[in-house]
């Protein structure tokens, strides 16, 4: 009798068993699906943002920590963007190939002076009739040159080196300064300040189901495979997809729990179905 209700029991449980099993194999799991998004592309691809345009430079498949594999793009966009620099008084800057020597006049200044900035050693250096270094003496500094006789001579800087080149700059006007045109933007009695036009390159990096953002529009991203990238603006309908999915992976875990239960229970109870009775 006891073996019987035994065997009801443990037929009940594999039946529950079976059941859950078969609605686990069977059910279908929600998948992302993002309905007429306003982006879709591939690598290469522009995605026009206003006046301007973000290019997929790279979508790709790669592994996780968990070992999980995941898709991933970056976009980039170029853009000009206004750069300056601040040439003080008093400081030496690179013009072409020499030196110069920013020189700015009076308190209500418009314009300032290059003044170059002789290289001394250099035109010792090829002299082969003047000696390497400057003599230095109370009265002032002097160059050593020695004529074709043999007879030394002192002569002073200012007679030796060629007078320095000297540009001025007004407000307004351009010169070439690292391989660009600069423009005179604004000079004081503290310096002068340069600006040009550069080109610079925002890039954003897209992780899968991330929002991001392209001029003032907010998108969901999604990669439905390892070559396409597609972006909606109604979050509110990703998210909604989201729920979904959760509450099927609640109900699929409680199925595998009630799986693993019922197998478990019938198991133990045709174990206790062959334990001897005492009476």
């Amino acid at each position: 009798m006891q073996r019987r209700a035994v065997a009801v029991f443990v037929a009940l449980f594999l039946a529950i068993a079976g059941v859950a099993g078969a609605l686990t194999a069977t059910a279908d799991s929600p998948e992302i699906a993002l309905e007429n998004p306003e982006v879709d592309v591939s690598q290469g691809d522009s995605i026009p943002v206003d006046d301007e345009s973000y290019v997929v430079t790279d979508i790709s498949e790669s592994e996780n920590d968990e070992g999980q594999m995941i898709i991933s793009g970056t976009l980039e966009r170029n853009f000009t963007a206004e750069a300056s620099e601040t040439w003080t008084n008093g400081s030496t800057v690179s013009v072409g190939d020499r030196d110069w020597r920013v020189e700015i006049a009076g308190e209500n200044a418009t314009e300032f002076t290059l003044v170059e900035v002789l290289d001394r050693q250099a035109i010792l250096e090829a002299d082969d009739t003047a000696e390497n270094e400057t003599v230095t003496l109370d009265d002032g500094e002097y160059v050593a040159v020695t004529d074709d006789s043999g007879e030394r001579t002192l002569v002073p800087v200012d007679e030796y080196f060629p007078a320095p080149e000297e540009r001025s700059v007004a407000t307004g006007e351009t010169l070439e300064y690292n391989g660009q045109t600069v423009t005179v933007d604004e000079v004081t009695a503290d310096g002068a300040v340069l600006v040009w036009e550069t080109t610079e390159t925002e890039t954003i990096e897209v992780a899968q189901q991330s929002t991001v953002t392209l001029g003032d529009t907010d998108y969901i991203a999604h990669f439905p495979d390892a070559s396409t990238l597609r972006m909606s603006t109604d979050i509110e309908a990703y998210e909604a997809q989201v729920a979904e999915i959760d509450r099927f992976d609640q109900y699929n875990s409680g199925l595998s729990r009630v799986l693993i239960l019922s197998v478990l229970s019938s198991i133990m109870l045709a174990g206790m179905a062959f334990i001897p009775s005492r009476y």
